[in-house]
């Protein structure tokens, strides 16, 4: 079988990148792209190179950035305009190869082991998409050309911005077993802490590390992550229209003020579960179990998770999973700044499911005629048309809020 030839392109800088299009007079000036200060969404989501001289770093919060650079620029996401960008970069990406798999909006894989033949080597074609992106819509991209995803990934990582860098199946170890494990795609934060408990620091270390010991730590994960150390992927690149699994629906808002109870946390979920409910339903699908996401005024942030007793599609029932799985867990050391809640275990809506003696079955089939119905009716009227009455009063979160924007993804494949 011939070796594959994989692109991963990534839109350098794309937000900032985009922004500086509208806004030519930026140019050259510290830029961020930054989530609403006055609804305390003040995050840095992108930063153009000169932002990032000054040491500014994506997920700070915009009065840190400041600190670090008072003359910074500030511009609010506008992202309808990065997906018009994100798909002008996908038509050029498709003129090359059908296997186009999008990773977040402004990353894809191309596989272009069919188009080598004709149009180059992969190194050609990458210089090429490089240069035409960048006439063709203003910005710069890196590519990574490799054998598979995972170096392909990292490829596009070594030399940034507008360039391209090639990792061959002879000398990845030269290149890339020097850097640090947590460059490698699926070494995050709390992995990479784990690893070097056990002097685990380089792509390197973890290539040669025991197998046996990885999967002590990290159990299967560590079994893939230390594959693909050792340049073993074959997950390939999904052709045009694939759409992964949904493996979770959620929802997720920082609010206007700290929530101080459980009672301002309920009604938060429940506005929340107003559109996880929506996109279940749209989906064809069933919860099996809720999990929730509470970041506190000290910006920590902690996870919980449970099993819901009856699999369901309601928002009132998924809000009450999620508010008494929060009495139970949240101790209320600070105020709550910020609210998420996911739909997980998922399950096909007609799928079958064991009663069991003690759960109000009765009352759930109750709650889902009634919500079919409210459905219904925002679907016809709109999503304001009908409504739970304790939602109408002030519950600190923004008064305008756009709908979920939905990116191109491979959500649970890696």
């Amino acid at each position: 079988m011939p070796e594959r030839t994989i692109l991963h392109c990534d839109m350098n800088n794309c937000y900032a990148s985009i922004e500086l299009i509208s806004n030519p007079q930026w140019r050259g000036k510290p830029l961020a792209v930054c989530g609403s200060a006055e609804e305390r969404r003040g995050i840095v989501l992108a930063k153009s190179e000169e932002a990032k001289k000054f040491g500014i770093k994506t997920g700070e919060t915009l009065w840190q950035a400041k600190l670090k650079c008072p003359d910074l620029i500030t511009v609010e996401p506008h992202y309808e305009e990065y997906l018009k960008y994100s798909r002008l970069a996908r038509s050029i990406y498709y003129q090359y190869t059908d296997r186009v798999e999008p990773f977040g909006l402004d990353e894809c894989w191309l596989d272009c082991t069919g188009s080598i033949s004709l149009l180059g080597s992969g190194e050609k074609i990458a210089e090429e998409i490089r240069e035409r992106i960048k006439n063709e819509l203003g910005i710069t991209v890196s590519i990574g050309v490799s054998f598979n995803k995972i170096f392909a990934k990292l490829g596009s990582d070594l030399k940034k911005p507008d360039a391209v860098s090639f990792i061959g199946s002879t000398d990845f170890r030269r290149k890339l077993w020097k850097l640090s494990a947590s460059e490698l795609l699926g070494v995050g934060r709390s992995t990479a802490e784990k690893l070097r408990r056990y002097g685990i620091n380089t792509i390197g270390d973890l290539a040669g590390a025991d197998p046996r010991l990885m999967m002590q730590i990290l159990g299967k994960n560590g079994i893939q992550i230390w594959n693909h150390a050792n340049g073993r992927d074959e997950s390939d690149v999904m052709p045009a229209g694939y759409r992964a699994p949904v493996k979770s629906i959620g929802h997720g808002i920082t609010c206007i003020m700290d929530l101080v109870n459980d009672e301002e946390v309920k009604l938060v979920f429940l506005e929340l579960c107003q559109d996880v409910s929506r996109r279940l339903r749209d989906n064809q699908l069933k919860a099996s179990g809720v999990m929730i996401s509470v970041r506190d005024s000290t910006m920590a942030c902690r996870q919980y998770q449970c099993i819901l007793k009856i699999p369901s599609q309601c928002s009132s029932e998924i809000t009450r999973a999620a508010s008494e799985l929060f009495s139970r867990k949240y101790s209320w050391d600070a105020p709550v700044r910020a609210l998420a809640i996911s739909a997980i275990n998922l399950m096909d809506e007609e799928t079958p499911y064991q009663q069991d003696l003690f759960s109000n079955h009765e009352k759930h089939e109750k709650l889902e005629r009634a919500e079919r119905a409210m459905h219904s009716l925002r679907k016809r009227y709109g999503k304001k048309s009908v409504t739970y009455a304790s939602l109408i009063q002030d519950i600190k979160i923004p008064g305008e809020r756009t709908d979920i924007v939905v990116l191109p993804t491979m959500a649970g494949r890696y």
